[in-house]
């Protein structure tokens, strides 16, 4: 089923503003999840509204909450997230990295005692679409164990690199699990399989069967070792450059709140040489495309130019979605 992409921001505004969010907020959390939807990112899109409303209502989420500036060094600042919508608090996050970044060429943000921040190459697109460099992560409730152990003591600690260029935003989003929570949620609802093996199931068998990992909480970290000691590295960053909790601490918790994140960019326009950067990276995307594909009729992609199709499809068409979602949304 699709939906008009305006049809799904006002249905989303309609709801958060009966839930007490102001209309300026509303609007741009709204927003944020209906571009999620756009650009086929579904699991942080409609698929997620649900959950985010409920925390608004047992209130994990408080809808008039906004960052709080608790100390500043140089390009460096750290913020209270006070508890306020993950997505804009995120969102006012990497606005003001790149106001730091006008001053000093590089900005850092690092916000903690936020909620999720939903879909995070959003935040990328933001930097990147003005002419930033970006690198930004978060850490999360314990939901993968490390390399080794059995039991969730890591998160799966999303990462985003952002990279402008004359094709359009270069954009990788991946999380330290071989696949996120919201992905194993979609494949499990769907009822299919995963295309590579992603976890650990109850009898102790790697297995691609999503379901059973949910149940497990036992994905594999992505690069095995390697992704169990990045996930720990984010999560330690995070929480030291904004004062915040740790994974561990967060896991202290009844629910999944206040976590930490962190954003970085870097103007480009601050190198005089930015002419001759954006060929270096043009040039690199088409050397990899010009990678003779594994599998014939496929297609090698740099990261974030298959969202540019999905795109134009959802403004074209609709925003594809799940109707039983999308009508519990109608009916709220």
């Amino acid at each position: 089923m699709r939906v008009p992409f305006e049809t799904m921001i006002s249905e989303f505004y309609r709801v958060l503003t009966k839930l007490g969010m102001p209309e300026d907020r509303a609007r741009r959390s709204a927003q944020l999840f209906a571009e999620s939807s756009r650009d086929g990112v579904y699991t942080h899109g409609l698929n997620r509204f649900p959950r985010y409303v409920d925390n608004i209502k047992d209130g994990t989420i408080d809808v008039n909450a906004q960052p709080v500036l608790t100390q500043q060094m140089g390009a460096l600042a750290r913020y209270d997230g006070c508890k306020g919508p993950g997505n804009l608090n995120a969102q006012y996050c990497m606005d003001r990295a790149m106001e730091l970044a006008e001053q000093f060429g590089i900005g850092c943000v690092a916000v903690g005692n936020t909620n999720h921040w939903l879909r995070p190459g959003a935040f990328g697109l933001q930097a990147a679409e003005k002419g930033y460099l970006a690198i930004m992560w978060t850490n999360t409730i314990p939901n993968m164990p490390p390399w080794g152990g059995k039991d969730a003591r890591l998160g799966n600690n999303p990462i985003v690199f952002a990279v402008p260029s004359r094709q359009g935003v270069v954009l990788l989003d991946v999380a330290m699990s071989m696949f996120s929570y919201g992905k194993l949620e979609s494949y499990a609802r769907a009822g299919k399989e995963l295309p590579v093996d992603g976890g650990i199931d109850s009898q102790g068998n790697i297995t691609k069967d999503a379901g059973e990992i949910m149940k497990t909480k036992q994905p594999l970290p992505i690069g095995y070792w390697k992704g169990s000691g990045m996930s720990l590295m984010l999560d330690l960053m995070a929480a030291v450059l904004s004062g915040g909790r740790t994974t561990r601490e967060v896991g202290e918790l009844p629910l999944e709140t206040e976590l930490c994140q962190v954003f970085i960019v870097m103007k480009m326009d601050a190198f005089g040489d930015k002419e001759i950067l954006l060929d270096k990276i043009d040039a690199t995307l088409a050397d990899v495309k010009a990678s003779p594909a594994l599998q014939e009729g496929a297609m090698v992609r740099w990261p974030g130019e298959g969202m540019q199709k999905v795109r134009r499809e959802s403004l074209e068409q609709g925003v594809l979605v799940d109707e039983e979602i999308w009508q519990k949304v109608l009916g709220m």
